[in-house]
């Protein structure tokens, strides 16, 4: 929600310079920004995460179906390579869960935490506009007083006005003065924050995939014992289907 002031009939004494409103704008408008960011990065890293155990929860899945063909019960080699690969497939998602619960609390919670805070600053910010309208709006009282013949009662109305003006105008300061303070600091105390969760984000992936290079090496030691090729592979397979095509249960009539 971006801001914008609101329009009252402007007081002639400039109640805050040009200068701090730019100020102002600036720090508000880089917070707005990184709340859009940091929301957008949680949203992204949950979807990641659930693609994540999608994925791995698949591949147990066709493992398993692969180990219930009715080939398993025939070739004995075959039935090995599916136990190898459902083995494999198990190990990977069982590192997979660890590995999303690792960052599910090291990045996700974090940031959903950082984004928790945004609505009591933006609330603050609202304080702040909501003092600065009562503020001009008690100005344009005391100089409306001013311009009047300055009679007993303009005098005493004038006086009350000026009195009720001053913890108005004080309460504006103090709110302002806090937010100008407090922004900046909130503002770059983001990458303190950020950086021991994305460095935890790299040690969860490295280790991972560690653990994945070592789980498909070891499987490939298993299954791989014919040594072919990628090539001869293919070839052997292609020659096989050709085998297939010639049957005329599939031939082209």
């Amino acid at each position: 929600m971006s801001w914008i002031p609101f329009k009252i009939g402007q007081p002639r004494k400039q109640i805050v310079s040009k200068t701090v409103e730019r100020d102002f704008e600036r720090e508000y408008e880089k917070l707005q920004k990184l709340e859009e960011q940091t929301k957008k990065l949680h949203k992204d890293m949950k979807k990641s995460t659930e693609a994540d155990l999608a994925m791995s929860k698949a591949a147990v899945k066709i493992s398993g179906d692969l180990l219930s063909n009715p080939l398993c019960e025939q070739d004995q080699a075959f039935l090995e390579s599916m136990n190898a690969l459902d083995t494999a497939m198990k190990r990977m998602d069982a590192f997979n869960q660890e590995k999303v619960n690792q960052i599910q609390k090291t990045v996700i919670d974090p940031l959903k935490k950082y984004s928790s805070v945004f609505p009591s600053l933006n609330m603050a910010v609202k304080r702040r506009e909501q003092a600065l309208q009562d503020y001009k709006r008690l100005q344009s009282k005391v100089e409306k007083y001013e311009e009047k013949e300055k009679t007993g009662p303009i005098m005493v109305k004038l006086h009350q006005a000026r009195e009720e003006l001053k913890p108005v105008r004080e309460d504006f300061e103090a709110k302002n003065k806090q937010l100008l303070d407090e922004m900046p600091k909130f503002y770059n105390s983001r990458i303190d924050y950020f950086q021991p969760s994305f460095e935890a984000l790299i040690r969860a992936q490295v280790a991972y995939f560690t653990e994945m290079h070592n789980i498909f090496t070891e499987l490939t030691d298993q299954i791989d014992q014919g040594g072919l090729t990628d090539e001869q592979r293919k070839q052997e397979n292609e020659a096989k289907l050709n085998e297939l095509r010639a049957l005329s249960i599939v031939a082209d009539d």
